[in-house]
């Protein structure tokens, strides 16, 4: 088995960087066909139908399996299947368990759901960093227009 040593495994990173702004994903477990701790999967939607980007908390295991169950997890919160009052889980995913975290955990983290197998394994979703052009909008796009009064009475 092929592995990656740490400066090459940089060089991948390096050269990958361009390629990841057009949305593909270059891991140094690609070698063995399974994506470790820290390494980031793809993308796929929350059931509100925001993006999150898939990484691997812990362990390791294929990024086409953790982009799979994120999406299995979203797609069952759509179809109602959350307990409770339609939270965030925890709700069982082939195997898998997936809960949302509470949004000041969101807030401060980023981090929007995580799923995980044993203690061993964990995905997590995380909301995407924002883009320059959006903080560049940021308090322009939500401004509210200058208020002009009707005519006096």
């Amino acid at each position: 088995m092929r592995r990656h040593s740490r400066w090459g495994c940089t060089a991948i990173a390096a050269t990958a960087l361009g390629f990841t702004a057009l949305g593909f994903t270059v891991s140094c477990g690609a070698a063995t066909g399974l994506a470790t701790a820290g390494a980031t999967c793809g993308t796929a939607r929350t059931a509100a139908n925001v993006p999150v980007v898939v990484k691997i908390g812990h362990g390791s295991i294929a990024c086409s399996t953790a982009i799979q169950i994120e999406r299995s997890y979203a797609a069952k919160l759509a179809a109602g299947q959350a307990p409770g009052n339609g939270g965030g889980g925890p709700i069982p995913v082939n195997g898998w368990v997936c809960q949302g975290f509470p949004t000041p955990e969101v807030l401060r983290t980023g981090q929007a759901s995580e799923c995980h197998k044993d203690s061993t394994t964990e995905i997590l979703a995380i909301l995407p960093t924002p883009s320059a052009s959006a903080a560049s909008l940021r308090g322009t796009a939500l401004r509210a227009p200058p208020f002009i009064p009707d005519r006096a009475w």
